[in-house]
């Protein structure tokens, strides 16, 4: 088994976590059960070479079972845990900023953490691997960064805040 770094590490909130535990449970109980079900039923219709019900159970059968990988994956990797509000950047903190010659000097926030949160929290949301939020990792309150936005643009940011998420 390979050991863990902290680029493997997601950072979710308690309620996503729950709530993608509950989406896999789904996933291996119930959804798996129908469409189960379903291909025994195809099965027991005859000739399966031209079983359209019988193919399309089976095709639905290899998402669900790509999607219980994917979310089993994604919760090993997982932590809820909220980092210590130390100041520093990093998944859990929420992150206010302003960018640098910015006229209107309007500050912005985000969440720190997996893109699976949205929906969960009322904030945008970005990952560490995101243009913006690997430049802030570490980061503190006043510091300046600058980063290569998807536009080919450097942009610099100036941390205005940083404090863990809840609190």
């Amino acid at each position: 088994m390979t050991q863990s770094t902290e680029q493997d590490i997601i950072w979710l909130t308690p309620a996503a976590h729950e709530s993608l535990k509950a989406e896999l449970e789904n996933l291996k109980g119930p959804v798996r059960e129908e469409i189960v079900t379903r291909i025994s039923e195809a099965r027991d219709e005859g000739d399966l070479k031209e079983n359209g019900g019988y193919h399309a159970a089976r095709e639905e059968q290899g998402k669900n079972e790509g999607a219980i990988l994917q979310l089993e994956d994604l919760l090993r990797r997982a932590i809820s845990d909220l980092p210590p509000s130390d100041g520093i950047v990093e998944p859990g903190m929420v992150v206010t900023y302003k960018f640098e010659g910015d006229d209107d000097d309007e500050a912005e926030q985000f969440l720190l953490g997996a893109r699976e949160n949205e929906g969960y929290v009322d904030i945008a949301v970005y990952s560490p691997q995101a243009p913006l939020g690997e430049a802030l990792l570490g980061a503190r309150k006043g510091d300046t960064v600058a980063f290569d936005a998807p536009t080919g643009k450097t942009l610099q940011v100036m941390v205005l805040d940083v404090s863990a998420y809840g609190d």
